[in-house]
């Protein structure tokens, strides 16, 4: 009974135990099953994060395939835009800059069809210029719908807009009519717009299913028409430009031929000039011989004596028969040196020698006058080609008229200097000076300066006219400065010796 009741302790108490031991163990693996449902969430989670990423990144290739298709599609188009312009820019007219544009460049925009319109102010409608992708039934359709609904167009230029399938939805009354008249599913209209001349606009689409527009396509075609109107620019202002030119020459070569008829009017009038009074001047030689012959033997008292007062007056006639000569020698001479009767010897000659000589003739006048005479001839500028006799009147005539315009106490001064296979002299004074609006006539026959000093002295005013034909006889130049009131300065340039 006892033994019987032990066991019976003891199997309850193992009965507890397994109870107890199985009760932990069912505890345990409800935690655990709540640990690994835990893990499954997070698992699950981390799985739904990484789906939304796989998708995320998907979706971000896919744009980023787009974006460089769209680049692609960009550069592929920009390129074709720099060899569009290449070509219509090589042209100056404006049906060939129309005709520049080939199938092949509309394909690299992206398209095969394209045609483009000018307006025409003087037939008050659209005139056709470019048609790419059209039959003639085709073409003949579109031209009669752009004509009849020109005010569209008209609107389009003058709010310099474009339009296309990608600002116009899908089933609008316009779009559907457009697609329908063009032959197109998608489609841009951009005018062209050159700030000279007839405006327009230029349409170009494409049938291809595949091709969807985008706001780079509308761009594209917008720099593209403007490349178009810039060009047709160019070429209205080459027009003008090539006009202005042919109107320009025309009047050119009218005006060359009018001063070359006047020229040769003016060289006649002045050959006529010359041998009048050369002929004037011989005719003037004999008589005045006689008179001066005549007053000649009066006054040696050949034929009797000669009371005082008929001596003072023959000594009158004898010193203007002598100023009348000398007039007479210097118009025929001019006259000679102008038609190329007179040669000239051009041999060298010794500047310093040659004042030397001119300077015994003047030494009275300039002492008289006290006048300080200076040279500043340097060696490498002291010889020059010329003729002896009429380089001395040169001189004689440019130091004369220094003397008689320069004040007592005055200066003249004769340089010379060196210019390549040119010497320049100039002869220098302090004198009255020349006023400027006579600079450019003291070198014509007879003029004179209209001041005090010729008032009082008398001349010819063949001097200066003398000495200007003798330089330009040498092949060389004279010219004058002066001031009034600081003196002259004449400068003239003859060849080295």
């Amino acid at each position: 009974m006892a033994i019987s009741e032990t066991l019976m302790n003891i199997l309850g108490i193992t009965t507890v135990a397994v109870i107890f031991a199985l009760i932990t163990a069912y505890m345990f693996k409800i935690e655990k099953v709540k640990q690994l449902r835990a893990l499954v969430d997070t698992l699950k989670k981390s799985l739904d994060e990484m789906d939304e990423q796989a998708k995320l990144i998907v979706r971000t290739d896919m744009e980023l395939n787009k974006t460089q298709e769209e680049l692609d599609k960009k550069i592929t188009g920009l390129y074709a835009l720099q060899r569009l312009s290449r070509s219509i820019s090589s042209s100056l007219e404006e049906s060939r800059i129309f005709q520049m544009i080939s199938p092949s460049h509309l394909e690299d925009l992206g398209f095969e069809k394209a045609c483009a319109f000018l307006y025409n102010d003087k037939e008050q409608n659209f005139m056709l210029k470019l048609n790419i992708g059209y039959f003639e039934d085709e073409i003949k359709t579109i031209r009669a719908f752009v004509g009849s609904d020109k005010l569209t167009y008209l609107d389009l230029i003058r709010n310099e807009k474009t339009i296309s399938s990608v600002s116009i939805p899908h089933g609008t009354l316009l779009r559907e009519k457009l697609n329908d008249i063009f032959k197109v599913s998608e489609f841009v209209i951009s005018p062209i717009l050159p700030k000279e001349g007839a405006k327009g606009f230029i349409f170009t689409g494409t049938l291809n299913p595949d091709v969807t527009l985008t706001e780079g396509d509308e761009e594209l075609i917008t720099i593209f028409s403007n490349q178009i109107g810039q060009a047709l620019e160019n070429a209205q202002l080459f027009e003008q430009t090539w006009r202005a030119q042919q109107e320009l020459e025309k009047k050119v070569e009218e005006r060359t031929h009018a001063l070359q008829m006047a020229l040769t009017e003016v060289k006649i009038v002045s050959r006529r000039k010359s041998d009048f009074i050369s002929a004037v001047a011989h005719e003037l030689r004999t008589p005045l011989t006689s008179i001066k012959g005549y007053a000649a033997i009066l006054l040696a008292g050949k034929l009797g004596d000669v009371p005082e007062e008929i001596r003072l007056r023959l000594e009158k006639i004898n010193r203007h028969s002598d100023e009348l000569a000398h007039l007479v020698n210097d118009l025929l001479d001019i006259s000679r040196i102008e038609s190329g009767k007179v040669a000239m010897k051009h041999e060298p000659i010794d500047l310093k020698k040659t004042l030397e000589g001119v300077l015994d003739l003047l030494s009275v006048q300039l002492k008289e006058k006290q006048i300080q005479f200076s040279t500043d001839i340097p060696a490498d500028a002291a010889s020059v080609l010329a003729d002896a006799t009429q380089l001395n009147r040169v001189f004689i005539n440019l130091i004369g008229n220094a003397m008689k315009f320069t004040p007592q106490e005055g200066k003249i001064s004769v340089s010379s200097q060196r210019s390549g296979e040119q010497i320049e002299i100039a002869v220098t004074d302090t004198g009255c000076g020349i006023p400027e609006e006579a600079l450019d006539a003291i070198f014509e026959e007879f003029y004179r300066v209209d001041n005090v000093i010729n008032q009082d002295v008398r001349g010819t005013g063949l001097g200066l006219s003398l000495v200007k034909r003798i330089i330009e006889a040498h092949n060389g130049k004279i010219r004058v400065k002066s001031r009034l009131g600081h003196g002259s300065a004449f400068s003239f340039t003859l060849p080295a010796a």
